[in-house]
């Protein structure tokens, strides 16, 4: 059972989140009790199975799914393509070591590397995997050049990039460090979009610049394609590698298989998870081969890094997004939600104010609490996920179809109606 002093805390560290990040309170009963570690303020809402890009409850009602688990769904819920190929390496291999090769995991890493700048990979379990790896082969090139002072990240204010230790400190968010001591050394955050506090932060120390190509997490910002050219300028002419997370804005979110392509600027290293695997959890760090030139054996590794069926997963997901014609659909669909979200926008500007984001990571900034508004979609059968700068992103999965696109758009006008009712309701009491 929980106890009134539990349900207390829960509430108040849930809102030490930002603004935008925080799911709605729910009422913890007996009936709600778990033995999960309570780092979640989840919503009272679970889900039996899914569909293309519908959930499906407990109950039996049908929820449209704008979430795609965060980014990860790419391909929608139970891809035909996806279970075949899950259910087909379920019966030959599940794990063996990365003492042996893995020629699956090789096939994988050609792909990759073949659609990217990238001369090597290195597979993991997540994002956070994937960027500690990257952030270790920045450090790691530049000692094994002779200089090991060179060891700092500049970052950017906004930024979110993992959940463990070294990438907190990477994201610098004081509110997600709080309680864990001093945070790693080693990262340097600047403002967003700022070039010239990135000259200044620039220092005999510096190995790299860390940045994601759009922030997810931060709100759907994205700094002008200017300024990452004269990050890589900036990196060129000092000696410094140029790290690109895609973890959320990879594998095809943002209308291209990778968001640097559309930016037109190559980063030296790279990370993927998310919907690299299609839901199957799967990360990689990607790398080109100076980049790489310092991780020999043994300075690197993970036990179920490369595992059987994530591979199988991710080469089955770039099999569906490498057809011709898949990336020209996610743009259309794109250019399609954006039109009829902004036409909304304009009609409840009370509610709404603004729609960002490039491909189907699309974000509409809120002008009543970010909170309500993803409360208010999902009474409408329509799941969307928070970021901060009070905005609510519209995850689509990258199968997504027009008619599924016109369900969301009539979900977010039924939601402004009733959230623009509430708001007569308060001015009037």
């Amino acid at each position: 059972m929980f106890s009134e002093r539990f349900v207390v805390d829960a509430i108040s560290a849930m809102r030490s989140i930002p603004a935008g990040l925080q799911p709605s309170v729910i009422a913890m009963t007996d009936s709600a009790t778990s033995h999960l570690l309570p780092v979640f303020a989840r919503v009272d809402l679970g889900f039996e199975r899914g569909e293309g890009a519908y959930l499906v409850a407990t109950n039996g009602d049908r929820y449209l799914d704008f979430t795609s688990g965060v980014a990860v769904n790419a391909l929608g819920h139970a891809h035909p393509h996806l279970v075949k190929a899950l259910q087909e390496q379920a019966t030959k291999l599940w794990h063996m070591s990365n003492l042996f090769r893995s020629p699956d995991g090789d096939r994988l890493a050609a792909r990759l590397c073949e659609q990217s700048f990238a001369d090597f990979v290195f597979f993991c379990n997540s994002g956070a995997e994937a960027m500690e790896c990257a952030i270790k082969v920045a450090r790691r090139y530049h000692a094994m050049k002779g200089h090991p002072e060179r060891y700092r990240l500049v970052t950017f204010e906004g930024a979110f990039h993992g959940r463990t230790l070294g990438t907190l400190a990477a994201t610098g968010s004081a509110k997600y460090l709080e309680g864990f001591g001093p945070p790693l050394d080693g990262f340097d955050q600047v403002p967003h979009g700022d070039l010239e506090a990135v000259k200044k932060a620039i220092g005999p120390n510096t190995a790299a610049i860390l940045i994601e190509p759009v922030q997810g997490e931060g709100g759907v910002r994205s700094a002008p394609h200017a300024f990452f050219k004269a990050l890589r300028q900036l990196c060129d002419e000092k000696g410094l590698l140029l790290i690109f997370d895609e973890v959320q804005t990879g594998m095809g979110r943002t209308g291209d298989l990778f968001a640097y392509k559309r930016i037109g600027v190559t980063p030296d290293i790279m990370s993927l998870a998310k919907a690299l695997g299609g839901g199957f959890p799967i990360g990689a760090c990607l790398a080109t081969a100076e980049a790489a030139s310092g991780m020999t054996p043994g300075s690197h590794g993970s036990t179920f890094g490369g595992n059987p069926l994530a591979i199988a997963s991710a080469n089955a997901v770039l099999d569906v997004m490498l057809k011709p014609g898949f990336f020209d659909h996610v743009q259309k669909m794109s250019l399609l939600l954006k039109q009829k979200l902004a036409s909304v926008v304009d009609r409840y500007p009370a509610v709404l104010s603004e729609v960002r984001g490039e491909g189907l990571l699309i974000g509409v900034k809120a002008v009543v609490p970010s909170g309500d508004l993803v409360n208010a979609l999902r009474d409408q059968k329509l799941l969307t996920v928070g970021a901060g700068d009070n905005v609510v992103r519209f995850l689509a999965p990258l199968i997504v179809t027009e008619a599924e696109i016109e369900q969301s758009v009539a979900a977010l006008e039924r939601a402004c109606v009733a959230l623009s009712g509430n708001q007569l309701k308060k001015a009037a009491g």
